[in-house]
């Protein structure tokens, strides 16, 4: 069985990956997130965006079925299983910023942003193609007043979600480092990828 690779706890990782192959994120030991970022391989400025994936779908909660689009309005990634159902779509990659205004870090500190460039950079891809990535495992509540609450990851060790790729793509995965989105802790997360193991795509473009 292919093992996949591991993301260590606190970085990023990210590969070419031809169409209609299965990407499969696991969580090792439980209540880790971590944010997954698409870019076509014809068009290193077209990443994925939140945005249009709510337009298309109409809805923010987003499992099983559910296609994630590009801002440029093209499919990448399709959820084709998910073990969890729970993850989140709306808040940016944590960031050196996002600790200095939040949290009052003046040090230098381990974030999603500058590990999704870092990888995906390593493919020729411009900082400013990386905006909103999908947070797999992330548990956020969304009150009646609009008020959001990150809550501890639902997931149990060795719970995955996997995405069906579009088109041909490269794909950054990153074991989140903010801890209070983890339950306390930053742990690891897999990635196992199974080239042109996904059905074919139905009609998209």
């Amino acid at each position: 069985m292919n093992p996949g690779e591991l993301v260590p706890a606190m970085s990023g990782r990210a590969w070419r990956v031809p169409p209609r192959s299965l990407v499969e994120v696991i969580d090792v030991e439980g209540s880790q997130t971590g944010d997954v970022f698409a870019v076509p391989t014809d068009d290193l400025e077209d990443g994925l965006s939140n945005g249009r994936t709510f337009d298309y779908g109409e809805s923010i909660r987003l499992t099983t079925g559910s296609v994630l689009y590009s801002r440029r309005s093209r499919p990448l990634l399709t959820i084709v299983e998910d073990e969890v159902g729970t993850h989140d779509f709306l808040w940016a990659p944590c960031s050196q910023e996002m600790y200095e205004i939040g949290y009052g870090v003046t040090e230098p500190h381990p974030n999603c942003l500058d590990n999704l460039t870092a990888s995906l950079g390593g493919f020729g891809v411009p900082a400013a193609t990386v905006t909103i990535a999908f947070n797999v495992f992330m548990n956020v509540a969304v009150g009646q007043d609009g008020g959001l609450a990150i809550l501890p990851p639902a997931t149990a060790a060795g719970q995955s979600v996997t995405f069906r790729t579009e088109r041909e793509l490269l794909v950054a995965v990153t074991a989140c480092a903010a801890t209070t989105a983890n339950g306390g802790a930053a742990k690891p997360l897999r990635v196992r990828i199974t080239e042109g193991a996904g059905s074919p795509t139905q009609g998209r473009a």
